[in-house]
C-alpha cells in the first residue's frame, strides 16, 4: 500500500493591476507548489504550462521565521514576488458610509456645540472617507 504524500504550498496575493478598470479583477490568494526542502532553501513551482515548468526558490529560514517572504529576484507585479507560508487574508475594500460621517461631522462643528479640535478630526475622517469611496467606485 502506498502512503498519501502531504502536498504543501506557498502563498501569494495576485492583484492583477490594468490601466482600464473594465479589466479589473478583485485580488485572489493564489497558491504555488512545494516541490523540495533542503536545509537552505525551499524550492516550489512557478508556473505548469503542459510543456513547461518554471521552479523557483525562496529561503527556507527566512519564510519560517517570518511567515512571508519577499523575492529580490522577482518583479513587483510576479504573483510570486511575495510569498507566505499560510494564505494570507484578503482586506475586501466596503463602501464607507458618507452619510453618518457627514452627520457627525455637522454634530462636531463650534457652532452646534462642538470644538474646533473635534470638527477639523469629523470632517478629515469624512474628507478620508470620501476619497476612498471615489477610489472604490473608479
Amino acid at each position: 500500500m502506498n502512503a498519501i504524500e502531504t502536498v504543501e504550498f506557498l502563498y501569494a496575493v495576485d492583484s492583477s493591476v490594468a490601466d482600464d478598470s473594465r479589466f479589473y479583477e478583485p485580488p485572489r490568494v493564489v497558491r504555488f507548489r512545494i516541490t523540495r526542502k533542503t536545509p537552505k532553501r525551499i524550492y516550489y513551482v512557478r508556473r505548469e504550462d503542459g510543456l513547461t515548468t518554471s521552479t523557483g526558490f525562496v529561503d527556507r529560514q527566512r519564510i519560517e521565521a517570518d511567515g512571508e517572504i519577499y523575492s529580490r529576484t522577482r518583479g513587483w507585479w510576479a504573483p510570486d514576488f511575495h510569498l507566505y507560508l499560510s494564505p494570507p487574508e484578503l482586506e475586501q475594500a466596503t463602501k464607507p458610509d458618507l452619510a453618518s460621517l457627514r452627520a457627525a461631522m455637522a454634530a462636531a462643528h463650534p457652532d452646534r456645540g462642538g470644538t474646533e479640535a473635534g470638527f477639523i478630526t469629523a470632517r478629515q475622517r469624512y474628507e478620508d472617507a470620501r476619497t476612498k469611496a471615489q477610489e472604490i467606485t473608479a
